[in-house]
């Protein structure tokens, strides 16, 4: 059966409609932290899975934690429904791996809420999980899960007769993962290469690699992690302006605004 939108979703009894929302948790999260895809429950017996899907509102979220108690949830989605009919929102998306060292990227020294390192930083840390393979905005590492949710969330979105899933990449890094996933820009393509450009031998990014913080090291021009910490460190000299992505459900853009070496 076709849907129209969340909304409309929302409306269906709730046990029906959790069993569609369940559809969108990677299978691997169930297997890899003993939760039943049943009851939703822990090896502990708690249960660890959480949806809110309010009939008042055109948007749902699922919560999935190892632990009640846990500070991180291993999966958190939110999607949406956007003004276009033939539109689903990807609006917020997290994948940890909680058995990973944490690092406190997400507050400053004064405990306050870095949002990720997007209002403000607490370097240390940073630099820390920079060393440690994270990429900006990671507390954890990843599970890299990012594909199998993709694909998921296309075959969910056909069940609503959407045509086109939409988000925004609130790092670089997050921008090129979606490319490698399908996405094409809304906005923010050209950003997005002149970023490579300039990152190129020669260019004006990379000759600020300098040396004057662990962010500007030569060499991370080559990786997208490299490039996504430079970027984080201020090095454009301009804010970072999230660009807005697209994914024609069952087709793939097929851009590709990265030229380096590695991820």
């Amino acid at each position: 059966m076709k849907y129209r939108s969340i909304y409309e979703l929302n409306h269906l009894p709730p046990v029906e409609r959790i069993k569609l929302y369940r559809n969108l948790i990677p299978s691997r999260v169930f297997h890899l932290f003993g939760i039943d895809r049943q009851t939703f429950q822990n090896r502990r017996g708690e249960k660890v899975v959480q949806f809110y899907t309010p009939e008042s509102h055109g948007f749902a979220s699922i919560d999935v934690k190892m632990r009640l108690a846990d500070q991180d949830s291993i999966f958190f989605l939110q999607i949406s429904d956007t003004p276009f009919m033939d539109n689903l929102e990807l609006s917020f998306l997290v994948i940890n791996d909680p058995r990973g060292e944490r690092f406190q990227i997400d507050r400053d020294w004064d405990g306050k809420d870095t949002l990720f390192g997007t209002a403000s930083r607490n370097v240390t840390e940073e630099e820390r999980a920079m060393k440690a393979g994270l990429a900006p905005g990671q507390v954890r590492p990843g599970l890299r899960l990012l594909g199998e949710f993709i694909s998921l969330l296309e075959r969910f979105a056909s069940r609503l007769a959407v045509s086109i899933i939409s988000g925004e990449a609130l790092f670089y890094h997050n921008a090129i993962q979606y490319e490698r996933n399908g996405f094409g820009y809304l906005e923010g393509r050209k950003q997005m290469e002149e970023i490579d450009r300039e990152f190129l031998r020669s260019g004006k990014l990379y000759e600020r690699l300098n040396g004057s913080s662990p962010f500007r090291r030569k060499g991370a021009e080559k990786s997208v992690r490299g490039r996504s910490w430079a970027i984080q460190d201020g090095i454009l000299g301009k804010p970072w302006v999230s660009p807005k992505v697209y994914k024609p459900v069952g087709k793939s853009v097929g851009v590709n605004t990265f030229h380096g070496q590695e991820y």
